[in-house]
């Protein structure tokens, strides 16, 4: 059931109105590379709730601290460029895509005055239907206090790595050259924390000390394909909505922890406590519609390098087993998560497996790359997967303060710094 905080229960009335405000949280204008969102004046989503109520939560109990920024970090007025605003909102439209992202600070990090860690980069490098979107997010350590540069700093290079390439990387992601996708993206990956390292051996710090979780998503323009990529390295989620159930697909790495009360990440399981349906119009949101909970995988056979389904037995070295599935998700291959990870220092990211996922979209299909911060709590917290299936479900992609009020929902127990971009397909 969705509450806000002091409040009674509130219904959905609708699509968005009296379920959650946009808060005190402002969207301001948005471009490549996310541009910061102000502090005041989004005011409501609609449905006459007022500007300033603060953001909603779901579960029985409200969070420990306070919906809304408490206090800024401390600037240095010799480094202002290093400032790093509350929340970010970016989003686009291409063809039959659309694209929203955000990334906030974590209800901790508000309270206590330190920078948000999370780094969002969203870019389009090319032109017409060879373009190619590259969405980029990155977890700064915890307990270091460089994180948030080291956030961006990643971000920042991963982004000029795939903009030199993307002419050959959009052309493999069209031909579904899956191989050379792999090999290349996890170089340019290496090459990008072999950079970290190199920075953190420049500012007097171990590895360890200055690094990241790094997330991608490439997104051809070209509306005849619906190829989505990921690949990265660090704790994070993949989810895709589809006939309104989230699926957990992110790639499997060894010993894959379970989140608190929730299914193991990367399971291939139906995330439980949901109960939406394929697109249509909006239903209201009420513990009626939470649904059973539901638990499961989702197979997917891998294809071959034609695009068609391989035979048994017939699976690249290094890949993991899977049964065959449904027709509708033979196209999606799991690549390079199998190899232990790469040297470096304990604690490293960049020490850790390379993750790769390439995937073809359905007419419907929402697709969600998100940072610990919001993957934890879908894993864990039935309530807040099935309210985001339900409102996401439905046709059209909310707007951009919509998609920030969504992201925003709090769940008691998880406080951490919010990244989060989703892909809905026409």
């Amino acid at each position: 059931m969705l509450r806000r905080d002091g409040d009674e229960a509130a219904g959905d009335g609708g699509r968005y109105g009296g379920a959650v405000g946009a808060g005190s949280t402002g969207a301001g204008s948005t471009g490549a590379g996310s541009t910061g969102a102000g502090s005041t004046g989004a005011g409501s989503t609609g449905g006459g709730v007022r500007a300033g109520v603060e953001p909603g939560y779901v579960g029985e109990r409200p969070p420990t601290y306070q919906g809304e920024p408490t206090a800024l970090p401390e600037a240095d007025p010799k480094d202002l460029d290093d400032l790093v605003p509350d929340t970010v909102l970016d989003g686009a439209r291409y063809g039959t895509m659309t694209l929203r992202a955000a990334s906030l600070r974590g209800d901790s990090a508000r309270y206590r005055g330190e920078p948000r860690r999370d780094a969002l980069l969203t870019a389009r490098f090319g032109s017409g239907d060879q373009a190619l979107l590259l969405i980029a997010t990155a977890t700064g350590g915890r307990a270091a206090e460089d994180a948030h540069r080291a956030a961006a700093d990643v971000c920042r290079w991963v982004a000029e790595a795939v903009g030199r390439a993307h002419v050959r990387l959009a052309d493999d992601i069209r031909e579904g050259r899956r191989g050379a996708l792999k090999s290349g993206l996890h170089r340019l990956t290496d090459r990008s924390y072999g950079k970290l390292r190199a920075r953190a051996a420049e500012l007097g710090l171990q590895p360890a000390a200055y690094t990241s979780g790094l997330r991608c998503l490439l997104l051809p323009v070209d509306p005849a394909c619906r190829t989505r990529v990921f690949f990265g390295i660090g704790e994070g989620g993949l989810f895709r909505l589809r006939d309104g159930e989230w699926q957990d697909l992110e790639p499997s790495v060894p010993a894959q922890p379970q989140a608190a009360g929730g299914s193991p990440a990367g399971s291939g399981a139906v995330l439980p406590g949901q109960g939406g349906g394929p697109r249509g119009p909006a239903a209201a949101v009420g513990p009626e519609s939470a649904g059973p909970t539901v638990t499961g995988s989702a197979p997917e056979v891998p294809p071959a390098g034609d695009g068609t389904a391989r035979p048994p037995g017939g699976r690249e070295p290094g890949e993991a087993d899977r049964p065959s599935g449904p027709a509708g998700d033979r196209l999606t291959v799991d690549l390079g998560t199998r190899g232990p990870g790469r040297p470096g220092a304990p604690g490293d990211p960049g020490a850790a497996p390379f993750r790769f996922r390439a995937s073809v979209a359905r007419p419907g299909d929402t697709l969600l790359l998100c940072s610990a911060g919001l993957a934890d709590p879908l894993r864990g917290e039935p309530a807040l997967a099935g309210l985001l299936a339900a409102r996401w479900a439905v046709s059209p992609a909310p707007g951009l303060a919509a998609f920030l009020s969504d992201v925003q929902l709090r769940v008691k127990g998880y406080a951490d710094d919010r990244t989060a971009a989703a892909v809905w397909e026409d």
